[in-house]
């Protein structure tokens, strides 16, 4: 099995990408819909990545996660992308996401640390972590699309002008999940 290089992974995605292929430009709905994959693809990854059963690791792997997806979403909505700006936007995101779901702030860390008691830490591990993650990676998406959307770039990106937005997402999560709305699954 040969794995494409990130080189030989960006020449791949521009192929696909109508706007670098001479192709006709993405409608609004086309992009948003390509976005909306994007977002649900990667969300799914990030669940995925919560599994890893080495503490902290597991993080790391669900924030390289996210990163990705950002980059993504940059290239529908022809944003320009740069690693450092990204994973700076993603913190901030993180920290405005924080104040108003401490339980779930509470519970990824829980999540990832108790990975490292042998047998049951493990087991609760993998049941809470990748759909806090999946949650968390869904709403970061989301913002992310209706900034883009808005016109926006990873430069005027402000957390809070997202605060109201990011409540009614984590909502839309947490009732998916059946937790309805006084509980928060991302």
């Amino acid at each position: 099995m040969v794995l494409a290089t990130g080189d030989e992974q960006g020449d791949a995605d521009m192929a696909n990408d109508p706007t670098e292929s001479g192709a006709a430009p993405l409608t609004e709905a086309e992009r948003d819909e390509q976005a909306s994959q994007v977002v649900d693809r990667f969300s799914l990854w990030s669940g995925a990545a919560g599994l890893v059963p080495i503490p902290i690791v597991d993080m790391a792997a669900i924030a390289g996660v996210q990163l990705q997806m950002l980059r993504r979403l940059s290239e529908i909505y022809a944003v320009p992308f740069a690693d450092n700006r990204g994973k700076s936007v993603i913190t901030a995101l993180a920290g405005a996401i924080i104040p108003h779901s401490t339980a779930q702030t509470a519970a990824m860390t829980f999540g990832s640390l108790i990975k490292g008691i042998p047998g049951i830490g493990t087991t609760v591990g993998a049941l809470t972590q990748p759909v806090i993650a999946a949650g968390a990676t869904f709403i970061i998406g989301q913002v992310f699309m209706k900034h883009f959307a808005s016109g926006g770039t990873l430069l005027d990106f402000d957390p809070p002008d997202y605060k109201e937005f990011i409540k009614t997402q984590q909502e839309k999560v947490a009732s998916k999940f059946g937790r309805g709305k006084s509980g928060s699954a991302a």
